[in-house]
Order: structure tokens, then sequence, then C-alpha cells
């Protein structure tokens, strides 16, 4: 009976978030079709690609009238290619349909490094290198973080954790691109410590291992700039959930019988406090695959946040539409997992 009620929560959770997943695709729908960003994207579109036409054929076409027609004919083809002939609510639900069969079409002004314009390609291209900045330092930020938390709420009030505290909270507050400015103005151009930019040196060393240092070499700065931008963030959420458990009746039940300390915290504080820790974990390991925008754009690290903000700025809903699909389906799938972590953390759940 147990199993039963827990596969039928499980279902219905996953029914739910499903309905997550439909509903942020039709609010994209709306946001572009609605607010007609749509419309001039794709007019924008093919008004670039005109007036390249015109200039390609004034050079074999001298009867102005003859280019013109010539012109319109193309403009003509043109629109009904990107379907600017029927209004936006019969032409981005096609799109929709197409992402939610996996089939994320093609980009119409991005190309990825090897020259494809499939949306697949570009994605897949981008986040190998999103997961070596962004997941790395979110990674090293939640075990500095776990580690750091722990430790302060053990020692409430003292000294370090006093002066943790104002080292979170100026932590907290740093812009990561402030902070990377800083860092390439002092470690690169004045030290000469770490390069500037860019994913690999120019020209890129050969041999697998060499390739794989000077990644190493040129992401030090970025990780370095996103872990000291939200470590303290991690410890003091960290400080702040374990204390709360710990000044539960529980536990102090269990100090009045005279439990071990590390038996308690093991036991008592660290166990219940894990399922809010294991979210933040989750949600943040999730987050880090949309990339970092600013870092990257400051650093010159061609990741996922880059794309996005390259695919906004290029008008390119195509990719826009599929990177928001990508990053939603991310984000259902880390809940769905949540859920069943919480069975597994958190046995009231089951119930």
């Amino acid at each position: 009976m147990v199993a039963l009620g827990t596969a039928r929560v499980l279902a219905v959770r996953g029914a739910t978030l499903f309905g997550v997943l439909i509903a942020s695709l039709l609010l994209v729908i709306v946001v572009l079709g609605a607010t007609g960003v749509s419309d001039r994207m794709m007019g924008a579109i093919v008004n670039e690609q005109v007036r390249e036409l015109r200039q390609s054929l004034a050079q074999t076409i001298r009867d102005p009238d003859e280019l013109e027609r010539v012109v319109l004919a193309e403009r003509e083809q043109l629109v009904e290619f990107y379907g600017l002939d029927n209004p936006w609510y019969f032409r981005l639900p096609d799109m929709v349909w197409r992402v939610l069969n996996l089939d994320l079409g093609s980009a119409r002004t991005l190309k990825s490094f090897a020259g494809s314009t499939r949306v697949s390609d570009i994605v897949l291209e981008r986040l190998p290198n999103t997961i070596i900045l962004v997941t790395t330092a979110m990674g090293i930020s939640a075990v500095m973080g776990l580690y750091i938390g722990v430790k302060l709420a053990t020692r409430v009030g003292s000294r370090l954790d006093r002066g943790m505290s104002y080292i979170s909270a100026a932590s907290y507050a740093l812009p990561t691109w402030w902070v990377g400015i800083l860092f390439i103005l002092v470690l690169s151009f004045q030290l000469h410590i770490f390069p500037f930019g860019g994913i690999v040196s120019a020209p890129a060393p050969t041999g697998l291992l060499n390739r794989t240092l000077d990644i190493i070499w040129h992401a030090s700065l970025p990780v370095a700039t996103l872990v000291l931008a939200s470590v303290g963030s991690w410890a003091y959420v960290v400080r702040t959930m374990v204390l709360n458990t710990a000044q539960e009746d529980f536990v102090m039940v269990a100090r009045a019988k005279g439990l071990p300390e590390n038996i308690i915290m093991r036991r008592h504080i660290i166990r219940v406090a894990a399922p809010p820790i294991v979210t933040s974990l989750v949600l943040g390991l999730t987050a880090s695959f949309g990339g970092a925008i600013l870092t990257e754009t400051v650093f010159n690290w061609p990741g996922m946040g880059r794309l996005y903000f390259d695919a906004i700025m290029s008008l390119d809903e195509n990719v826009v539409v599929a990177l928001t699909f990508m990053f939603t389906v991310l984000y259902v799938g880390a809940r769905f997992i949540l859920e069943v972590l919480y069975i597994l953390l958190d046995p009231r759940v089951r119930y």
C-alpha cells in the first residue's frame, strides 16, 4: 500500500511538472507574439536578407525596375518562408510543437563553431563549456558552503561565526562582473598570471593533456570569480538551515539524554536539515547548466549564458524558444528528482 501511495504521489507530481513545462512554453508564445517581438524579429531578418540580395543583384541587373521586381518577388518568398504571412498565433505554436517533439530546428542567424545552424549542434557545442565553468564553480561553492555552514552552526556567536557572517554578506553582495573585471586587471594585465579571456590559447595546444591543462588555465579566473561571489551565500544558507534544526525540541531532548554531540549532529540535525539543503544543491546544479551571462561575457567564455544573450541580441527566436524549453525541462527534471529524494530522506513524505 505504501509503495502504491508513493507511486500515485510521484505520478501526480510528474503530471503537475509537465503542466509547468507547457505553461512556460505558452508564456513564451504570448510574450514573443502578443507583444509583437516575434514579428519584429522576423521582419528584421527579412529586411537584412533583402538588403544583402539587393546589393548582390545590383551588380548584375542594371535596370532599376527589373531589380525592384526581382527583389519584391524574393521578399514575398522570404515572408512566406518565415511564416510572416500568418498571424503569430498560427506561426509560433507550430514552432513550440516541433520543440516538444525534440525537433529544435535551425537557428536563423547563429551558427556553431563548425558552421552548423542546427540548434541542437549549437547547444551541444556550448553545454560542455558551461559545465566546465559554471557547474564546476557551483560544485566548489556548494562543498565549501556545506563545510563552513555546518561548522558555523556549531559555534553560534563565536568570533568565527561573526566574522564569517560579515564575509558571507560581502561575498553575496559582490557583482560577478565587477569581480571578474578586477581579476582581469590585476591577475591578467598587471601580474600576467592568467589569460584575460577565451577558453583556449591561440593557437590551441596540441595533445589531449596540453589542451586540457590550457582549458583549466583559462577557466581558473572565471571559476574563482563565481566561487568568490557565491560561496558566502551558500555557507550562510546552510548555517541557517542547520541552526534552525538544532534549536528544535527533539534535539534538546537528545542532548538531555546525554547523547554524544557527533551523533546528535549526524542523526538528529544533519538528517533533518538534509531535504532543504539537497533542494538548494539540486536546483543550483540545474541552474548552472543555464550558464552565467555576465561572467561568460566578461571572460568571453562560449557557454550557454553567452548563447542565450547572443540569441536575444541577434533576434533569433528559434534559439530563444529552444533554450527556454531546454532550461524548463531541466527544471522539471530536477523537481521530479527532488520529489524522489524527499521520499528517501524524509519517510513522512510517503504518507
